[in-house]
């Protein structure tokens, strides 16, 4: 498929949905249409539910009477939740659906603030979802159903604490990038000096003593390299304990990716993982896939990584990107991408960071629908498993 076609491939957004202590739970797949057709046409085109495994994938029906036995062939019931309006809980059609649904192991959850329990058994629904932004259900409506119950369209934590008081289990919306413009803690920011200082000295190719001296400063930065590479991501049969070991099995260019994302790894004070964690992941992978597409060499495939995983930067520091990027000693084409959003690799960049990219962002990244489809789904595999290792 040509980019010119890429409109003719319907695109499919997803969503990320977290928990209290921000591990992705469940990804929504948003369709820009009432038609089932996008959502089978994406779902053909590559294995959505091994790529997104193990999280549960919410569908929202706009029109349940679309859920076919065509459409259900494609979908895997013990991981699909269908999100159901809740004004359509009254409809007897519907009601018979969503029994039959429940029957072969699909989940229910109804939308909308003012649904409750008697309208969540009408559709044997066993949770609620709403819109943040909007009306919130009272505590009466969510506590007799076990959930988990799921707000979306979070604005920052403030809204996601008040939404938890009132028994919400499951978070989506922008409130990570909101909320991280926080300042960081001086010992966070001294951990962050000290990847950075790690990044200048592999990228002038520093000997492995050099690489281990900012890594015997910091027993949190030393905790997760030695945890990463002791983890089943890289299967080594015998436990590595030592920085030289790492450093040796890791070569480096592995190390080098690593570091850009353990950037984002430090844990908060309350055992969370950092929010932007797998979104730099998301980023950098897509835009290395997206690179490949292209065309591009093993250099610039690590340079769109790069590109990725650092456009999270300012929000990571509270920081212009304009007082960041002369600091990193960086390629100027990664410069452009994150200062002005220029070049190729700025345009991969915009069509990253878009939720759903228009047909005229993939011409002019000169990426058809399908190749864009599936560097998401390479891209939301990788983050889960990054999220698990560091």
């Amino acid at each position: 498929m040509s980019a010119s076609e890429s409109n003719l491939f319907p695109l499919v957004g997803l969503q990320a949905v977290s928990n209290a202590h921000n591990e992705w739970v469940a990804v929504t797949l948003h369709v820009p249409q009432a038609s089932m057709a996008p959502l089978l046409a994406a779902l053909g085109a590559a294995d959505a539910y091994a790529f997104l495994a193990p999280l549960d994938c919410i569908i929202p029906l706009l029109d349940p009477h679309g859920v076919d036995e065509a459409v259900l062939a494609q979908l895997a019931p013990q991981r699909t939740i269908f999100r159901l309006p809740a004004h359509l809980a009254g409809d007897k059609q519907i009601q018979k659906k969503c029994q039959q649904w429940r029957d072969a192991g699909y989940r229910i959850i109804l939308d909308g603030a003012d649904a409750g329990p008697v309208a969540a058994a009408q559709v044997d629904a066993r949770a609620l979802s709403f819109d943040a932004a909007g009306v919130r259900p009272a505590l009466h409506q969510l506590l007799p159903l076990p959930g988990p119950h799921l707000a979306y369209n979070i604005v920052d934590a403030e809204q996601l604490a008040e939404l938890r008081e009132i028994g919400v289990s499951w978070f989506a919306g922008d409130y990570a990038l909101q909320h991280a413009r926080q300042k960081s803690t001086p010992e966070d920011a001294t951990s962050r000096r000290r990847v950075l200082a790690l990044l200048g000295l592999l990228a002038r190719d520093a000997d492995a003593h050099e690489l281990e001296v900012p890594l015997k400063q910091d027993p949190s930065l030393s905790y997760h390299l030695l945890k990463l590479v002791n983890s089943a991501a890289f299967g080594f049969t015998a436990p590595i304990s030592s920085f030289s070991q790492a450093i040796s099995l890791l070569g480096r260019r592995q190390l080098q990716r690593w570091l850009q994302l353990l950037l984002y790894a430090r844990q908060q004070d309350d055992g969370k993982i950092h929010a932007l964690l797998p979104l730099a992941a998301v980023r950098a992978a897509q835009m290395e896939a997206l690179c490949q597409v292209r065309g591009g060499d093993r250099d610039a495939q690590d340079l769109a990584f790069m590109a990725g995983v650092f456009s999270l930067l300012d929000v990571l520091l509270g920081m212009p990107m304009q007082a960041i990027i002369p600091s990193l000693n960086l390629a100027p084409e990664v410069s452009a991408a994150l200062l002005e959003r220029n070049g190729e690799l700025g345009n991969l960049l915009a069509l990253v960071e878009s939720a759903t990219p228009s047909p005229e962002a993939l011409r002019r990244a000169d990426i058809d629908g399908a190749s864009y489809w599936c560097s998401l789904l390479q891209a939301y595999q990788w983050a889960i498993q990054v999220s698990r290792n560091l």
